[in-house]
This record gives C-alpha cells, sequence and structure tokens, in this order.
C-alpha cells in the first residue's frame, strides 16, 4: 500500500524522471525511509558528522509539500523529505498553554474544523481538531502538530527553516528545544530583530534568517549584511540590482532565500543568480528543475536514539 500510493503521488504530479539513475535514486530513497519509519519512526543508522553535511544549495519545501498534502502537517514534511528537499519551511506558535504548535495562521479557521486563535486554545483543544480533510479527504484526522513531533521526523542532513510567529517567549523556547535536540547545525530562525536577540540571549549560536525588511530590496540587503544573519529572504528579483544584491550577500558569508515561485524557469534563473533556496509550493512537481542543473535530491540521514 506504501509503495503504490508512492507511485500514485509520482504519476499524480508529472515528476518527470530523466534517467535510470534518477529512477532508482528516488525508488531507494522512498523505500529507505519507509522501512526505517517502520523500524522506529524514521529513525536510522548513519551518526558521522559527515552524514549530517547540509546541502550547498537547493529547494526549500514551503510548509512542506502544501501543493499536495495539508500544509505543516506530518503527511506534508513526510512527502517533502520523500522527494528529497534541500530544505524545509514551517511555522511556530504559542498555544494558550506555552506549547509549541505549527501552523501558519494565527487562527485555526483556514486549515482545521475549528474555530479562534491559536493563543486562545490550549494544547489539548488543538490536538481535537482535523487538520486534514480540508485539503482532500485522504488527510482526514490529521492533527496540528506540535513543534516536537516535527523534529521527531526531521533528518539531519537538511536546513530546517522556522518561522516564528511572535516576539514574546516562543523564540526563546524554540531556541532553547533547537538546542537540546541537537539541531543548531541545521536550524535557523526565520524571524524579526527583537525575537532574533531574545533568541541568541539563551542560545548564542542560533542561526537567524533576517525578516525585518525594510522601505527597498536594497535597505534590506545592507541591513541584513550589518547585522550579520546567516540568511536572507528576499522577495524580489525583478530590479536591475538583483544579481549584484545577491552577489553582495554571498560574499559577505550570508545564504540567500528567495520567496517564492513554483516556475521551473524562474528556479532556473534564481539559481543562476546565485540564490542558494527558492522557496516552492510544489516540491514534488519541481524538484527535477534541480536534478537538471545537478543539484542532488537529499538522501535523508536520521539520527539513532542512544
Amino acid at each position: 500500500m506504501i509503495v503504490r500510493q508512492f507511485f500514485y503521488e509520482l504519476t499524480r504530479n508529472k515528476m518527470k524522471q530523466k534517467t535510470a539513475n534518477h529512477r532508482v535514486f528516488l525508488l531507494c530513497l522512498f523505500l529507505g525511509i519507509s522501512i526505517s519509519g517502520m523500524v522506529n519512526a524514521g529513525e536510522i543508522k548513519k551518526t558521522t558528522k559527515q552524514a549530517f553535511l547540509l546541502p550547498e544549495r537547493g529547494l526549500c519545501a514551503h510548509r512542506g509539500a502544501m501543493k499536495t498534502h495539508p500544509e505543516n502537517t506530518i503527511p506534508a514534511f513526510r512527502a517533502a523529505i520523500n522527494a528529497g528537499a534541500h530544505m524545509i519551511e514551517f511555522d511556530v506558535f504559542l498555544t494558550k498553554d506555552n506549547q509549541m504548535v505549527v501552523i501558519h495562521d494565527s487562527k485555526v479557521d483556514r486549515t482545521t474544523n475549528g474555530k479562534g486563535k491559536v493563543s486562545d486554545l490550549t494544547l489539548a483543544e488543538i490536538k481535537k481538531l482535523d487538520a486534514g480533510s480540508w485539503k482532500a479527504p485522504e488527510f482526514a484526522g490529521e492533527q496540528i502538530p506540535t513543534l516536537q513531533e516535527v523534529l521527531n521526523v526531521m533528518p539531519y542532513n537538511i536546513w530546517l527553516n522556522i518561522h516564528i510567529k511572535g516576539d514574546g517567549q516562543l523564540p526563546v523556547q524554540v531556541a532553547s528545544l533547537i538546542g537540546k535536540q541537537g539541531r543548531l547545525h541545521q536550524a535557523f530562525l526565520a524571524c524579526s530583530a527583537a525575537a532574533a536577540t531574545k533568541a541568541k540571549e539563551v542560545v548564542p549560536e542560533i542561526k537567524i534568517c533576517n525578516m525585518e525588511r525594510q522601505d527597498s530590496e536594497h535597505e534590506y540587503v545592507q541591513e541584513t549584511i550589518k547585522l550579520k544573519t546567516d540568511f536572507i529572504q528576499l522577495r524580489k528579483a525583478d530590479y536591475p540590482d538583483f544579481a549584484a544584491n545577491v552577489k553582495m550577500l554571498k560574499e559577505n558569508g550570508i545564504r540567500v532565500n528567495y520567496f517564492g515561485t513554483d516556475s521551473p524557469e524562474i528556479i532556473k534563473m534564481l539559481f543562476e543568480n546565485g540564490v542558494d533556496f527558492p522557496l516552492v509550493n510544489d516540491i514534488l512537481g519541481v524538484i527535477d528543475v534541480a536534478w537538471e542543473l545537478d543539484i542532488q535530491p537529499v538522501q535523508p540521514v536520521f539520527k539513532t536514539k542512544k
């Protein structure tokens, strides 16, 4: 049943498999993840430092495989991992009882059968909601996951793009959990300057993507260089200085994300101009663009519990 569903998704999304090696890689990758997941919730064998080398560039699955799965849910993340995503982006809010949950909106209305603000609901109340049926009947009963549950299914050799939705206690809690879970090498907080300051007070080595946007893209780039953050997330590419701004960021050691597109032509243009990680909604549909540019999908590596 698992394998049949895998090939159904490949067909549904018309993933063009250019070579025999491509087909074999995807099949082996999927089977490897499925088997390891059956053994112990997605844990496998390798734990060497070399196994945790992170991609230099690639595709970022925005809210997981949100085109084909309910966004910010475990199935969406697993589908993105199966596809070979190089980075996965997701959003975190605090519940009424200060539990970290992964959801994009401040309210549960759009992506569940419930109503109300996340901050007005306890974790127990949120866990009763159906976060899958709105997307398709096959996802009925899927829950809003906690941050811990999301980390439990994430490999150690892809980037984790964690969008912080709040400047209060949330960045402190997220940074602390990332540190305790041994994810500092791969996780970064996409957040405001205020949230970044609070996170670094408790975990100085936490990586930051500057989301404190300015009046112009040029000012945003200059401020990010001044702050010396690890990442930036650009939103425009149709202006004369785009390539020069990307070059300047790279020269200052800042990785460049771009939000967002599913257009193969635009993705190729972004890579050609030095962007590291374009955010995409349809990771299953555009992963072949990476193959065409000799950017191989990630074969995920999970860490065995001690």
